[in-house]
């Protein structure tokens, strides 16, 4: 076995070698080309079209798509118009609360929740899937409109590469907004690190399943916030209030490490037990899972 072409196929998806190009479009591409190359196929399903009307042949059309039918009928040449039949219309909703932008390395759990979002984003249009952003904290920030067109990429990875952290979380009451703003059924894919009372988050989430949306919820933490890995006395400042406690960590690990389990099983029993999907990431995993998740449920909805 070449172990050289493993590791190369993971450099593509590996969010630290993401976050040293140089714009979010190199990072999409990057990213989504490295994940069919790990792939070994191309997940993309194509578009689906649906005939819309004939019109007259014209100098400069295709000929490919000449009706030779109704030629044979009407001695006539007529082409056949389609228009391209969105698959689904997908609505990523990117936290940017203060609290995402904390890291214990490199890359904040903004800056991770981004490159995925950015992804998903260039995967989807890939496939003729309409994409919504929206960016959210006390309130939405930004709000991109699900459109199908490959040119509408370059606003929504514009609008990732320009979201700071913002405002204390407060995103259930934005979400709730969301789930009344948004008539049409389609993909909910919330990406935050779920900082917020986790009764409300759950009830914004299963209005969004009331109203009829399939739901993916890409969970962002910090491999710290797991596992709690201070050796010394440490000061410890909310990002979003600024307020501060000084501490001895192994005072208070096993107590903190109990509440963050029970914390992430919490979401992981309510998702489940609403039919909504819940994926943990940390900001040190490989980026494909996100996709890979994405597929798997689109694939469930197609």
């Amino acid at each position: 076995m070449n172990h050289n072409k493993i590791i190369d196929k993971k450099k593509y998806l590996n969010p630290d070698v993401i976050s040293r190009l140089d714009n979010m479009m190199l990072r999409a591409r990057y990213t989504v080309e490295g994940f069919i190359i790990r792939l070994h196929k191309s997940p993309y399903q194509g578009f689906s079209v649906e005939f819309a009307e004939h019109k007259p042949y014209m100098p400069g059309d295709e000929i490919k798509r000449i009706d030779w039918k109704l030629f044979g009928k009407t001695d006539r040449y007529f082409i056949k118009e389609y228009e391209e039949e969105t698959n689904l219309k997908s609505y990523i909703l990117l936290d940017r609360s203060g609290s995402m932008g904390y890291t214990s390395g490199t890359i904040t759990k903004l800056d991770y929740g981004s490159f995925l979002a950015a992804a998903l984003s260039y995967l989807m249009l890939k496939q003729q899937d309409a994409v919504s952003l929206a960016t959210v904290d006390k309130k939405i920030h930004s709000f991109l409109p699900p459109v199908a067109k490959t040119s509408h990429l370059n606003l929504v990875l514009n609008q990732l590469e320009n979201t700071k952290p913002g405002e204390e979380t407060e995103i259930s009451a934005i979400l709730h907004e969301m789930a009344e703003k948004i008539k049409k059924r389609g993909l909910i894919i919330l990406i935050s690190d779920l900082m917020d009372d986790s009764s409300k988050i759950m009830s914004a989430l299963k209005h969004f399943r009331y109203k009829g949306h399939e739901v993916i919820v890409f969970h962002i933490l910090d491999k710290n916030e797991l596992e709690f890995n201070f050796s010394r006395q440490t000061k410890f400042i909310d990002l979003e209030n600024n307020n501060t406690i000084i501490t001895e960590p192994q005072h208070i690990q096993n107590a903190y490490r109990e509440s963050i389990s029970q914390f992430i099983n919490d979401y992981k029993y309510e998702c489940r037990k609403n039919n909504i999907d819940y994926t943990l990431l940390t900001t040190d995993k490989l980026l494909h899972i996100g996709l890979t998740e994405y597929l798997n449920k689109r694939s469930k909805i197609g």
